[in-house]
């Protein structure tokens, strides 16, 4: 009991509900009527408050009993910092229909509208030329861009078709092959400089043939592509997988 009088302190209580599988921690007035308190958790779980049922759980998460006299107080149960308030909803709700954020009606805006805004994430990083604003790094990263796209059809450029060659991927065994198409121009599936290969076994993805483009001829599994950097071309004879010996 509280000497003097005073009126108990408000207690934290876990909220669960049968309509959600979030749990909320609030803080109560044992004063509440429970009437009072329903019109409250209305806001944390969306039940009406016609529609709940209360049950109380112990910090243990054991059962306590149902609140269920609209005029007791929450403080006439045996409530404490820690305990359970379990709604169970009657109004016919879906579980988790208040969790789904598709049925949530979202506000578009346009980006040009958006753009004239001053008071926005972007305004604030265009006027301190940050991200995508920083025209310095931006130039520099193209720079960059064009430096490797220069190397690559470089390493692109001096591989000749029909050489043999050994295929190095990160990641991957060392294979050999026969080099049978060069993209010094931009290939159509991806961009970039890349080279085919007719592996001599069949450890590659295709038959020369990608997106309905044929780029080279051969057999299926036997084909791939890969970067330029990571075919070195020379006088690789071709890997004898031992099926032809008797």
């Amino acid at each position: 009991m509280n000497g003097g009088g005073a009126e108990p302190g408000p207690v934290w209580l876990a909220v669960s509900s049968s309509l959600n599988a979030f749990r909320a921690c609030k803080r109560f007035s044992p004063a509440l009527t429970i009437a009072e308190l329903k019109c409250k958790l209305e806001l944390v779980v969306g039940s009406p408050a016609s529609c709940m049922d209360l049950e109380l759980f112990g910090a243990e998460d054991e059962p306590l009993g149902p609140l269920d006299r609209d005029e007791a107080l929450l403080g006439s149960y045996p409530i404490s910092d820690g305990c359970r308030l379990h709604v169970t909803d009657r109004s016919g709700a879906r579980a988790g229909q208040f969790e789904d954020l598709s049925q949530v009606p979202k506000y578009e805006m346009a980006e040009s509208d958006y753009d004239k805004r001053t008071e926005s994430v972007r305004s604030f990083l265009r006027q301190r030329s940050w991200g995508r604003w920083d025209q310095d790094r931006e130039r520099e990263r193209e720079r960059e861009r064009e430096q490797r796209r220069a190397q690559e059809a470089a390493a692109a450029a001096a591989l000749p078709v029909g050489a043999r060659c050994e295929v190095r991927v990160p990641g991957q065994p060392c294979r050999r092959a026969t080099i049978a198409f060069v993209g010094v121009c931009e290939t159509d599936f991806k961009p970039g400089f890349w080279v085919g290969v007719r592996y001599d076994e069949p450890l590659g993805k295709h038959d020369g043939s990608v997106g309905g483009r044929r780029y080279f001829e051969c057999p299926p599994k036997y084909g791939a592509f890969v970067k330029p950097q990571n075919v070195t071309p020379g006088d690789f004879p071709e890997e004898d997988d031992g099926l032809d010996e008797e």
